[in-house]
């Protein structure tokens, strides 16, 4: 029976946040403590960035979080390097 390489690891991103694929279009974004900070949405031919945030009641609050600085960033496809350079900054 022959086997397959196994591919190699994809290394850490270097920086605090996380992408998680969801399906072919989205990508959810969290931080190092696996807190959901937002999601990455495939628009067309471009990637933008929606933050989420939580009430005091933990209902869903779209655009908010502490990325909503960053919320409608644009990037040109799901890398988590990318992702951390714009928005990583944004969580000082």
């Amino acid at each position: 029976m022959t086997h397959a390489p196994t591919p190699p690891a994809e290394p850490e991103a270097a920086g605090p946040l996380r992408l998680q694929p969801v399906n072919a279009g989205v990508f959810s974004v969290h931080g190092r403590d696996g807190a959901h900070l937002g999601n990455l949405k495939q628009i067309g031919s471009r990637w933008k960035f929606k933050a989420v945030g939580h009430d005091a009641a933990r209902q869903v609050e779209p655009g908010g979080g502490p990325l909503t600085a960053g919320h409608n960033a644009v990037f040109s496809e799901p890398d988590a390097a990318a992702v951390n350079a714009v928005l990583a900054p944004l969580l000082l």
